[in-house]
């Protein structure tokens, strides 16, 4: 079943609610979605908003549609093809140095979500960057692993050699792990994490990781990006946009299990038991206890100025990109 799940390819999703059948269905404003990836629980905010009715309700008629990774999420946002999608500040800020206009405008992981996972074993039992040493990990080609860990490493005073990085075909790098052809592998918090532990468990292993956050990369995850020329053509979508979206978090927050029945109710491919994990660890870091303001979405100045100083140097970007390009908290009530 989860080999199909990896495997398939998801038509677009329409999300709405009953609400459209009725006349006042053709006054809606259209929105697409670029989910970034297949439906899981670091976008359930979006899937639950539709079951919902909360964007009906704001008068939209999302489409939510599969997506190809992060950085090709943010530069079909900023190509007109959505409206909005799940982005990362580095994505934004990789797409403005190259001429790009697309703004984060609200925060989903308040925390860098990614973690180096490994199978533990009596023998290997990772606790220390210290030791990685050695280790190899595997991560696509254009992955901003290949350039992030290196500057991770660094930050941490190792060499960009402590860790071997390989670079592999994305569809081989689940199976070569579980397999031991790799050492290590990158999992995400409300992704793919759950699901590795379900493979690990299934042939009897334990899953063990280290989280980058954990060791000095305090830095922003994913949020919901957009245009600036949609936040200057239409500001009053984009504030209804986001602001539905976020009921859909917060009703995640509340009810994760009542979270998981809708969303599988609408995509039935998915296990429901992984998505459920998937969504108590979105809801883990979706909220910052240490930002100004406690609404959800809020983006700190500190952490985005951190990120992008981080980004700058792990991607070795000259162009001049400053946070405050990168991010608006304009919309976030």
């Amino acid at each position: 079943m989860f080999t199909s799940l990896l495997r398939t390819t998801f038509a677009p999703l329409l999300l709405a609610s009953a609400a459209l059948l009725s006349p006042a269905a053709q006054a809606l404003d259209k929105v697409k979605f670029n989910l970034a990836w297949l439906p899981q629980g670091s976008t359930g905010g979006v899937l639950v908003a539709a079951a919902k009715g909360f964007y009906a309700e704001a008068g939209l008629e999302v489409t939510a549609q599969r997506g190809y990774g992060g950085q090709r999420t943010v530069n079909e946002v900023d190509q007109g093809l959505f409206e909005f999608g799940y982005g990362d500040p580095i994505s934004v800020m990789l797409n403005r140095a190259n001429g790009g206009k697309t703004v984060m405008v609200g925060a989903i992981n308040t925390v860098w979500p990614a973690a180096l996972c490994y199978v533990e074993t009596p023998k290997r039992k990772l606790r220390t960057l210290a030791d990685l040493k050695g280790l190899s990990l595997g991560g696509g080609g254009a992955s901003p692993l290949q350039n992030i860990v290196p500057a991770w490493l660094a930050a941490n005073g190792l060499p960009a050699n402590h860790v071997k990085l390989l670079r592999l075909d994305p569809s081989v790098i689940n199976p070569s792990f579980m397999e031991g052809r790799i050492d290590l592998a990158e999992c995400w918090e409300g992704a793919n994490k759950p699901l590795l532990e379900w493979l690990a468990a299934r042939d009897g292993k334990t899953l063990g990781m280290l989280r980058y956050r954990d060791f000095n990369l305090n830095i922003y995850g994913n949020g919901i990006v957009t245009s600036e020329k949609l936040i200057e053509t239409n500001p009053d979508l984009v504030k209804r946009f986001v602001k539905a979206t976020y009921k859909g978090y917060e009703f995640m927050r509340q009810d994760p299990e009542g979270a998981a029945d809708l969303i599988v109710a609408n995509n039935r491919l998915l296990a429901r038991d992984i998505l459920l994990k998937q969504i108590k660890e979105t809801v883990s870091i979706i909220g910052d206890p240490s930002a100004d303001s406690k609404k959800l979405g809020y983006i700190r100045a500190d952490r985005m100025h951190g990120t992008i100083e981080f980004a700058k140097k792990a991607f070795n970007v000259t162009a001049s990109v400053r946070g405050g390009e990168v991010y608006t908290n304009r919309f976030i009530d």
